[in-house]
């Protein structure tokens, strides 16, 4: 019989932005999965546990995010700046950052990564549309265009370099939707541990995009393309329905954020004029 994905050891794995809310969630997840794990963040994190090796590491700090990746087999790539910010903010750590992990990967011989892209790549399609990773970004902010060279770096990485990655767009991982927008982004803790051991332990995965979206009811998103990764959610957003549809019992139709998939990162952010 093959493997339980619980006894599955990803091997020496080097986590990424494990002081960011994910991160934290699941550095022990993975940690019980994993025969070394390196958790790094330029904030500080939680003392190493055993098997753990704790490094406090801007990512734009390229000889240091080269001495990162070194003796890992995997890395899960969750560091960066996850909200939307000005241009300049995002661009240390989520251009030249993960351009730094890309390199440190190629030159260390890591063959595999999970990068953490998000839904905000393609935050401009409508939410009476469904799409697949196939079909062309629409970044709504300056963390969707982020993430957008993040996926195009990665493909690039595997044309050239054959190292292998799976974005992973993230919808909304939570331990539960916060409105009714979430219904459909949401991603339990669970699925995305089992998302991100699927990643791993895939025998091939080559250049895959897949939507973080737990099995919901509303679907905005299609899968039929990652369906070689063999992960199959578990979880679904529908036994919050009642309660969010009570909280938000009428949406304003002219609301950018109610048309389009992004929720309310289609408004201008403080630092525009």
């Amino acid at each position: 019989m093959p493997a339980s994905p619980s006894s599955l050891s990803l091997g020496r794995l080097l986590l990424t932005g494990a002081a960011g809310g994910l991160g934290k969630e699941l550095r022990g997840r993975l940690r019980a999965r994993t025969s070394f794990l390196r958790v790094s963040d330029v904030a500080a994190m939680a003392p190493a546990q055993e098997g753990e090796e704790v490094v406090q590491c801007a990512l734009e700090d390229r000889a240091a995010v080269h001495a990162l990746l070194q003796g890992v087999d995997a890395v899960v790539h969750l560091g960066g700046v996850s909200t939307e910010q000005p241009f300049d903010q995002i661009v240390q750590a989520n251009i030249i950052g993960v351009y730094n992990v890309y390199e440190a990967a190629r030159k260390h011989g890591v063959k595999r990564l999970v990068f953490a892209s998000s839904n905000h790549v393609t935050g401009y399609y409508r939410q009476d549309e469904v799409i697949d990773a196939t079909m062309p970004v629409r970044p709504d902010g300056h963390y969707g265009i982020s993430k957008a060279f993040g996926e195009n770096l990665s493909r690039f990485y595997f044309d050239r370099y054959g190292i292998e990655t799976v974005c992973i767009r993230i919808g909304s991982s939570f331990p539960e939707p916060a409105d009714r927008r979430m219904l459909a982004t949401w991603l339990s803790y669970g699925d995305l541990e089992r998302l991100l051991v699927a990643s791993l332990t895939a025998p091939v995965v080559g250049h895959t995009i897949v939507y973080g979206m737990s099995d919901n009811e509303t679907v905005w998103w299609d899968n039929t393309p990652a369906r070689h990764l063999g992960w199959r959610p578990q979880d679904s957003s529908e036994p919050f329905r009642a309660a969010k549809e009570a909280a938000q019992p009428r949406l304003d139709l002219n609301d950018p954020a109610v048309l389009y998939q992004a929720g309310g990162f289609v408004h201008k952010g403080p630092f525009e004029n």
